[in-house]
């Protein structure tokens, strides 16, 4: 079995009732790269950009990642 990871910046942004457009606001990163990160349409991510996530959504590295099965 395959696992892949999937950020669930999303769903933390609704259970906060924050919105993308105030999260790309908090980062300060080009609208297009953070509306890829949301979506999960990114590759990588660098530490900084997790460091910051965590600190804005007051989560750790484990709230943000989920992992499921790919087949």
């Amino acid at each position: 079995r395959e696992y892949a990871m999937k950020l669930r910046i999303l769903e933390i942004l609704n259970e906060k009732g924050k919105t993308k457009y105030w999260l790309n606001m908090q980062l300060g990163m080009s609208f297009q790269n953070c509306n890829n990160m949301v979506y999960n349409k990114t590759q990588s991510i660098k530490f900084s950009t997790l460091q910051a996530l965590c600190e804005i959504l007051e989560c750790t590295p484990n709230d943000l990642f989920e992992e499921f099965h790919n087949k």
